[in-house]
């Protein structure tokens, strides 16, 4: 029996769970009503309305759903039926489900994508809000257990001032950029800024995956379709091939290696092939070094895989492809998480299913899997933990 403290690094306070209040009380007042607040009509939902859009619906008003639902999130399967509470964006709730789920502490991403202005300065400013709040009011209510993951906006000369200000406010351990709807490709140089600041800031950069337009364009198609569903499946990985591939095609990493990367709730199964797969390409770029001689060189001298395990950490919920890739990831890069509140969560049954999924491995790799790797890249002393989880594992060791 392993006791340990759990840090889930995948966790989520999205647009529908912020409080009404939370962008338009740290904007500025000249926005008047282009700034961003909760629409409650008599009939119907609940909406964010913000600079002529909509941004997405609120749950603070209660809707009644007729008939059975499309899609089942966290809080379905834990028996929570009101939402208008705003369990994920109201700490001291959050703090009782995660005790509930035995979890000691929360990597909290916030909205995915949900800031929508054609106004750089509006967009800027919103972001601004938000990160403010976080650190400022939510995360301050249990600074060690809710870590909060900066938005940076999607442009690189807008993500630059973000991380700029962040910087230099402290209290930031990551910052997250949406990595599906930032333009242009990391491959230009505009973003050379935002990898030094990283590196000279000490903050972890992550990228998360979204469903939402554009990245989710593809479902319109098949909206109402059972098909609809598998599309997550190659989405996931579609958004990430390109950026991933990037890192190393243009020496990203490799020109700083001070940079620490989490790639969040992409799955982690498909990585080993494709860091496999560039050091094949490494190998035979190297293969033909005199042609490159009197061209300027070959700038990649290390080997894509030993660049990933320095530097890229990712997440997983449950996946019994990842535990048998542990060798590939080696023992610090693997971070485990719940996914709090999301459709794909396994809130409030975190225990059972870490104890069904590593159940047979060495108890010294999962309490690293579970919150050790997590403890050492966000700088965590977990001695000081008062919820800990009791964990039935190493089985197999045990019988042998």
């Amino acid at each position: 029996m392993l006791e340990t403290a759990l840090v889930s690094c995948d966790d989520h306070l999205d647009l529908n769970m912020l409080p009404a209040n939370v962008l338009a009380d740290r904007m500025s007042a000249k926005w008047g009503e282009r700034a961003p607040r909760v629409n409650i009509p008599d009939d119907g939902p609940a909406s964010w309305i913000a600079d002529g859009n909509r941004w997405g619906f609120w749950s603070g008003k209660k809707v009644e759903m007729k008939g059975p639902k499309p899609l089942l999130t966290a809080y379905d399967r834990g028996g929570v039926e009101d939402l208008t509470e705003l369990r994920a964006g109201h700490p001291k709730l959050r703090l009782a489900d995660m005790d509930r789920d035995h979890v000691w502490a929360h990597v909290v991403y916030g909205p995915v994508t949900s800031i929508k202005s054609e106004d750089p300065e509006f967009t800027a400013e919103a972001y601004a809000a938000y990160n403010d709040w976080l650190y400022e009011d939510y995360c301050a209510e249990a600074p060690d257990r809710l870590i909060g993951v900066a938005m940076l906006p999607p442009q690189p000369e807008m993500a630059h001032a973000e991380l700029e200000r962040l910087a230099k406010r402290g209290g930031c351990r990551q910052a997250n950029l949406q990595i599906a709807v930032c333009e242009p490709r990391l491959e230009d140089k505009r973003w050379e800024p935002v990898f030094r600041l990283l590196e000279e800031s000490g903050i972890v950069l992550s990228f998360h995956v979204t469903v939402f337009p554009k990245a989710g364009d593809a479902f319109d198609k098949y909206k109402g379709s059972p098909g609809a569903t598998f599309l997550h499946a190659k989405m996931f990985i579609e958004q990430f091939l390109d950026p991933f591939v990037d890192l190393f095609a243009w020496g990203l990493l490799e020109r700083h290696p001070g940079v620490k990367l989490v790639i969040a709730e992409c799955g982690a199964g498909w990585v080993p092939w494709v860091v496999e797969e560039l050091d094949y390409r490494h190998h035979r770029l190297w293969e033909c070094a005199d042609y490159w001689d009197d061209k300027g060189g070959i700038p990649h001298k290390m080997k894509p895989s030993e660049i990933f395990k320095r530097q890229i950490y990712g997440t997983f919920q449950q996946s019994p492809t990842t535990m048998a890739l542990t060798d590939f990831w080696g023992p610090d890069n693997l971070l485990w998480a719940s996914d709090y509140p999301h459709p794909d969560s396994i809130w409030p049954n975190s225990v059972p299913t870490i104890e069904r999924t590593m159940g047979h491995m060495d108890p010294s790799q999962v309490a690293k899997i579970v919150g050790g790797n997590a403890a050492k890249l966000y700088g965590l002393d977990l001695g000081k933990a008062t919820v800990r989880a009791r964990l039935n594992v190493g089985n197999d060791r045990e019988a042998a």
